[in-house]
């Protein structure tokens, strides 16, 4: 069976109200930490890069499914561009090319 990437885009979730996505956002993580089931890995591009780093809402959500072994991954490219190189306070960096390798590689959802 194929394991689940998460792919998360954006700083909330949805489209329209960017508080009302912020708010989903918390929610999301904060039960999926408590769910059995998880996604074997996340992946962050785009606006998403910005919840790895500190002052994020849901930084300790995000340390939280980190120890229980989810892979939280950063596009490289998204960190240059936001100039978050060396920010990332979870997770960990990833290229392109591993990105596409690990989404063929298994069943990607995108949120």
């Amino acid at each position: 069976m194929r394991t689940k990437i998460f792919l998360i885009q954006s700083e909330g979730l949805g489209r329209g109200d960017e508080q009302l996505g912020s708010i989903l956002m918390i929610n999301f993580l904060q039960f999926l930490g408590e769910s059995q089931d998880k996604p074997g890995s996340m992946i962050f591009w785009n606006a998403g890069v910005r919840l790895l780093c500190p002052g994020s809402k849901v930084l300790e959500l995000l340390k939280r499914l980190e120890k229980q072994g989810v892979e939280l991954l950063a596009c490289t490219t998204c960190l240059e561009y936001f100039e978050l190189t060396d920010s990332l306070a979870v997770g960990k960096p990833t290229t392109m090319v591993k990105t596409i390798q690990a989404m063929l590689a298994d069943e990607v959802v995108s949120l």
